[in-house]
């Protein structure tokens, strides 16, 4: 149970700290004020039950009050909004299902996300002179907001309304925030384009309008210096992507999957030098794999998959070095609360060493906006990867394409990747021999291509392999050999082969099958390619040059001429009299 005991005796308490617990039942208070408290934190505990009611007079001069991530239920005292010194207010992830925020107006960070909240946000919230950091992401709130009045001094830094059911544009007062740095409005029903007033947020460092009905272009002018992360996915929006972001070089997560872009992936790409994560999943780019990709020496994961890009894939993908980053499983922002009245209170109390770790607590709290999410194909699934697991998410996703030609050797240069997917493509040549170094892999796919020859024997060396398919290629010969990983591998991996033979297929290696296998592409040579279409046009041409000589020697030369009808009058009499022989015989056989 929570310790109430301790509050007991201690009353010169002004600081307790009780998160990341397993406190269970209801938060029983004594029954006496505590004046001197300035910040409780209960946090990330199982506490359940209601707050208490009386709980602004027992502590009636708190700075920050964190009771997020427990089971919170009812209502939110709204006595809480007549605390003048209560600044931060964190209860998120509760099962809280009532709130009056129109008397919550007089803090700076309120933190309510991911409860049962609901109705309407009153206009008095977006009109709070104080309120500068605002979390309502995960509940039921509705209506429109692109139209409210600001309160003329109005500076948003941190803005969360993501996972509700707003509707209609988006609001373009944001624009009038000049200290915003961190905008989610995800999970909506936002409808309209991006406004162009958008470029004016030149502070902002994170960016999250995915999963609504946005449509149009991305504004040319829009690329904010800052920006780390940006999530624009499953939207309707369409265009090239001319210079948007272009002078982005602190960007880390560019999600622009599930959209309509078109045109080619530009070249200014590689300009992006901190990029990580870049999700261009299922739109219509097209033209070939900018080579510039190959200058972005922090890329992690990549993917493409569902694009009409087609061209040789570049070999030089494989010098990249796919390493882990926590960058990209985490928003940093470059700000944080400054709270003047801890920092008296251990100044005369603890000195300034402490102060200094102090600020350190602080500022990872405000730093650490939101766990990032990463959604990636991977072994067969659409997973979504967040948090330390994304750090160390390294793969490649070129499948469903129209790239053409071998597989890059250098692929196998890739040892730290854990997944690549080059299925659903036109790619011809062998499996690069050197895709056995590829010892950290968990998923290869490079099934529905064209490829031939076969499969490297030495790939039964890869031991975290779970994921294998080269189903439907042109491969021959043997299969891997049924030990360590490639035991678990069953005939769907190896299906649409009629030249593999060996378990798990039912077709055994005979020596007649052997032998009667086809030589792999790059052994016949070009022997083996007839272009038809090559073949009629020279097949006419020669035919019109040969009857238009053979006519006009016959004009000129009349010896030729009359030894051209004599013949001609000999093959009529030789084709008659065969016709006449060849009647009488079938008319004897008939009597």
């Amino acid at each position: 149970m929570f310790p109430s005991w301790l509050l007991k005796n201690n009353t010169r308490l002004e600081q307790l700290y009780l998160s990341q617990n397993s406190f269970v039942g209801d938060l029983q208070l004594q029954d006496h004020p505590y004046p001197n408290m300035i910040e409780l934190d209960i946090s990330n505990n199982n506490m359940n039950g209601q707050i208490p009611k009386d709980i602004c007079l027992i502590f009636p001069n708190l700075w920050s009050l964190m009771m997020a991530k427990n089971r919170f239920t009812g209502c939110i005292p709204s006595c809480l909004g007549n605390i003048s010194s209560l600044e931060v207010l964190d209860l998120s992830y509760n099962q809280l299902s009532t709130v009056k925020l129109e008397q919550l107006t007089t803090i700076m960070l309120l933190k309510l996300s991911n409860n049962n909240l609901g109705g309407q946000i009153p206009t008095s919230v977006f009109n709070s002179s104080t309120l500068e950091y605002l979390y309502l992401g995960g509940n039921n709130f509705w209506g429109q907001i692109s139209d409210f009045p600001l309160y003329r001094r109005k500076r948003w830094t941190i803005l969360d309304l993501s996972n509700n059911h707003f509707l209609g544009m988006l609001p373009r007062w944001l624009v009038n925030s000049t200290r915003l740095i961190a905008v989610d409005l995800s999970k909506n029903h936002f409808k309209g384009s991006i406004p162009r007033d958008f470029c004016k947020l030149d502070r902002l460092e994170y960016l999250d309008l995915s999963e609504n009905n946005l449509s149009g272009y991305i504004p040319s002018c829009f690329s904010p210096p800052q920006i780390t992360h940006l999530h624009l996915s499953e939207n309707r929006l369409s265009g090239p992507l001319t210079y948007g972001f272009y002078n982005s070089s602190f960007l880390v997560t560019t999600d622009l999957r599930d959209n309509s872009f078109i045109s080619s992936i530009p070249n200014w790409i590689g300009n992006l030098s901190s990029l990580s994560v870049l999700l261009l999943r299922a739109n219509h780019f097209d033209g070939e794999l900018p080579v510039q990709l190959c200058l972005l020496e922090q890329l992690s994961i990549l993917d493409v998959s569902q694009n009409q890009l087609f061209g040789p894939l570049p070999s030089c993908l494989g010098n990249l070095t796919f390493e882990e980053s926590s960058l990209k499983a985490f928003a940093y922002l470059n700000s944080f609360y400054r709270p003047w009245s801890i920092e008296n209170a251990y100044n005369e109390t603890m000195g300034p060493v402490l102060v200094g770790s102090m600020f350190s607590l602080v500022k990872n709290y405000m730093l650490n906006f939101t766990e990032e999410v990463i959604k990636f194909t991977t072994k067969n699934m659409y997973y979504g990867y967040k948090g330390k697991v994304l750090s160390y998410m390294l793969g490649i996703d070129l499948s469903n394409n129209n790239f053409v030609g071998a597989i890059p050797p250098e692929f196998g240069n890739l040892s730290e990747i854990l997944s690549l997917n080059l299925s659903h493509n036109n790619l011809t040549g062998s499996i690069p021999a050197t895709f056995s170094n590829l010892k950290q892999i968990e998923s290869l796919d490079l099934s529905y291509n064209n490829l031939n020859g076969g499969i490297p024997p030495k790939l039964i060396e890869i031991t975290t392999l779970e994921v294998f398919s080269v189903a439907h290629n042109n491969l021959s010969g043997k299969t891997p050999e049924r030990k360590y990983q490639f035991g678990t591998f069953d005939e769907s991996c190896y299906e649409g082969n009629p030249f593999l033979c060996g378990p798990p297929l039912r077709n055994n290696c005979s020596e007649e099958a052997v032998l009667s296998q086809p030589m792999p592409d790059d052994e016949q040579g070009d022997d083996g390619f007839i272009d038809m279409e090559f073949f009629y046009i020279s097949f006419g041409v020669c035919y019109t040059v040969v009857v238009m000589t053979i006519a006009a020697v016959l004009y000129i030369n009349p010896y030729w001429r009359r030894r051209w009808l004599y013949f001609i009058e000999d093959c009529i009499d030789t084709c008659y009299y065969f016709a006449v022989a060849s009647f009488r015989k079938f008319s004897n056989l008939r009597r």
